[in-house]
């Protein structure tokens, strides 16, 4: 598979959970365990581009494909513009939902460049956020869709 545009070979069991293999094997850990049942999203991740709960994605699901993790998205040097918006909104608390809603939302705005709040809402639905900072992550995904839009990220 190719993680975060790197070519990664490993000789796993192919059961084996995708979100292990990414935070144990590859030492990334944009993606958390959250659930471990693909309800919460904490482990969302780019498969070819749609949002997928790593948690319960065996590894034989992203032989040859790629996989982008919240790492992949941007550096600290060069953040993705949702990264910063997040950052710019103060739209996280305890973090811990805050990769399955930016990978989500990357997902979301790589088909549709000018979601409304209901669309931003939706894409988000799966992901779940008990810090209560909803209106702030829908604002600041609003807010990279208008600066990706303008070409500014």
């Amino acid at each position: 598979m190719i993680v975060n545009g790197k070519a990664v070979t490993l000789d796993l069991p192919p059961e084996t959970p995708l979100l292990y293999v990414l935070r144990n094997d590859l030492g990334l850990d944009g993606p958390k365990f959250g659930c471990g049942r693909g309800q919460c999203g904490a482990c969302t991740v780019l498969l070819d581009g749609e949002a997928v709960r790593a948690c319960i994605t065996p590894l034989a699901a992203a032989e040859g494909r790629h996989v982008t993790t919240l790492e992949g998205l941007g550096t600290r040097q060069r953040p993705h513009p949702l990264q910063e918006a997040f950052i710019a909104h103060q739209a996280l608390q305890c973090g811990y939902c805050t990769n399955g809603m930016i990978m989500s939302a990357a997902a979301l705005l790589a088909t549709n460049q000018t979601p409304d709040e209901n669309e931003v809402r939706q894409a988000l639905a799966g992901n779940l956020c008990r810090c209560g900072t909803h209106d702030r992550i829908v604002a600041a995904i609003r807010t990279a869709a208008d600066r990706m839009r303008s070409g500014d990220g």
